[in-house]
């Protein structure tokens, strides 16, 4: 059996791989001319549906409301899985990332995820405040948002969710744009992050609806940042008690 799941994620990583080296030329166009970034949301989306293909790995996308594509959003989602990058590219608004800066170290694609998204050391208070800085700008320049506010994966207990950091609900109060929570509830099952070693079942996630943030002020970082955190905790239990792990 564990035999057969280490065929099943190598041969998921030589998916991974060569989807990438496909779309890599493609993606060069929001590169040289960053007017085109919403070519990186709509790639994202290609690339992360043929990877749950090819990889046998059937996914199910649910919007609890109308998502407007001419709409900014920041997306918050919780975090347990290495397979949360590509589950957020299957998001039907286009978005870029903002993400640990560990992705940068691999060859090549390293290279584009920086060029692409938004990274952060945060081992370094400069790189944290750089990174708010950046992701200030790209929602100035009308792109949308995709946070882990976790952090990371850091959780001992999935689904069971660490703390929520203030950095994206603090952005969404300041420029006034509304938050959407994501529940990813199965990946953590899929693709364990203690063993890297891939289980047969089905990628979900859920977008609720977007929380307004109109009229808020900082002060309502706490409580905007709680409300996040219980929407998706609420789903990760309802979805724990009504559904197998393959469901």
């Amino acid at each position: 059996m564990k035999l057969a799941r280490v065929l099943h994620t190598a041969y998921g990583l030589l998916v991974f791989l060569t989807l990438f080296l496909i779309f890599f030329f493609p993606l060069l166009v929001p590169i040289l001319f960053p007017k085109k970034f919403k070519w990186v949301g709509i790639i994202n989306r290609y690339w992360a549906r043929l990877t749950f293909i090819f990889c046998f790995l059937p996914y199910k996308v649910e919007c609890r409301a109308s998502l407007d594509p001419k709409q900014q959003y920041i997306f918050c989602s919780n975090h347990f899985s290495y397979l949360d990058i590509p589950t957020m590219g299957l998001n039907p608004v286009n978005a870029v990332f903002v993400g640990k800066s560990d992705m940068e170290n691999i060859p090549l694609f390293g290279f584009m995820y920086r060029k692409l998204h938004i990274t952060v050391d945060r081992a370094r208070l400069k790189s944290k405040y750089d990174t708010f800085v950046k992701s200030r700008q790209a929602i100035e320049d009308g792109k949308s948002l995709v946070f882990y506010p976790e952090g990371g994966i850091f959780t001992q207990h999935p689904p069971q969710m660490v703390r929520f950091k203030d950095g994206a609900f603090r952005l969404a109060i300041e420029k006034q744009i509304p938050i959407v929570p994501v529940t990813i509830p199965n990946n953590w099952i899929v693709l364990p992050s203690d063993e890297f070693l891939v289980r047969l079942g089905k990628v979900k996630v859920i977008f609720h609806s977007p929380i307004k943030t109109s009229g808020m002020n900082l002060a309502d970082t706490e409580l905007l940042k709680q409300q996040v955190f219980k929407t998706i905790e609420d789903e990760l239990r309802s979805y724990a008690n009504r559904q197998s792990p393959t469901g």
